[in-house]
């Protein structure tokens, strides 16, 4: 049973978590108690590795009934990919790597001829909009609702980011990061960056927009994945189905490209010399040095 505890009853604690105004849609259904137990079953059938307690999954459950017909809904959901999305959207480890294998790969197949790097470029967006909650608000796949098939449901997603791709204010809005972000790689509280002036501030953040955006998507998405998002490098190498060390090096690869793209664009925009620009280049180095640091621990 994965490793997980079941609750008495399912039944119980589905009519718990349904919402108030959807709660009509399991009264009287008939054998719910069994048809809870069944779409459990099948879920971790289909992803023994993957572990996720009975209450959980019931929760994600609850949240997805209909006001009326959840009879219908429950006989016809597809019980093994809503388990999957559910894991998924609480951070479990092997569901993100069964996700990464057995529905994201499987994407680019279905989305038409496209060129390798558009086809990096959208399952790099498609991790990040699908798997990364924000604040209080959870990741984007604890909407799948189990009604058609998550591979279907994702295709669908990848479509749309295909065509958002397709436009240059597309692009921009994806992958531009506003200056205030990029600012965040020095911190707020650091003496040494109140001694800059304000235009080389203003150059910094520039120019590492500018390198950015010269970088290839894959090393960027990696970049903000870490140093944006907070995600580990054990988090990323579960996402990416690779090993900590291939991550881990090619995130410092990433990092040395940026300082290096950073560097030549501060030695255009700015008339200094060069100690000066190696000064002002150690700030960023240094808040990226602090964050690789923490977040390897």
């Amino acid at each position: 049973m994965s490793g997980t505890q079941d609750v008495d009853s399912l039944a119980a604690l589905l009519r718990a978590h349904v919402p108030p105004e959807r709660s009509a849609g399991v009264e009287g259904v008939e054998e719910l108690e069994t048809l809870l137990r069944e779409l459990l079953r099948t879920g971790r059938e289909a992803w023994p590795a993957v572990t996720l307690p009975a209450e959980t999954f019931v929760r994600h459950l609850a949240r997805h009934l209909p006001a009326e017909g959840g009879a219908e809904v429950l006989r016809h959901l597809h019980g093994a990919d809503l388990y999957l999305a559910c894991a998924c959207a609480v951070g479990e480890r092997q569901a993100l790597l069964a996700f990464e294998q057995h529905v994201l790969q499987k994407v680019p197949a279905r989305l038409g001829q496209l060129a390798a790097s558009t086809v990096d470029e959208v399952l790099q967006v498609m991790r990040q909009r699908l798997l990364l909650g924000r604040g209080d608000t959870p990741p984007r796949i604890a909407d799948y609702s189990g009604r058609g098939p998550l591979l279907a449901w994702v295709r669908i997603i990848g479509v749309r980011i295909v065509g958002e791709l397709a436009s240059q204010d597309g692009r921009q809005e994806l992958f531009d990061e506003p200056p205030e972000t990029l600012a965040r790689m020095l911190a707020p509280d650091d003496p040494e960056r109140e001694l800059l002036k304000e235009d080389s501030r203003q150059a910094l953040v520039t120019a590492l927009r500018t390198a950015l955006a010269a970088m290839p998507e894959g090393e960027r998405a990696l970049l903000r994945l870490h140093h944006i998002h907070g995600l580990t490098m054990d988090r990323l190498a579960t996402m990416y189905g690779e090993p900590r060390s291939s991550i881990a090096r090619r995130v410092m690869q990433s990092r040395e490209r940026l300082l290096k793209l950073t560097r030549g664009e501060l030695a255009s925009r700015l008339k200094l010399d060069g100690s000066e620009l190696e000064s002002l280049l150690g700030l960023v180095r240094s808040r990226l040095d602090l964050s690789l640091n923490r977040l390897m621990d």
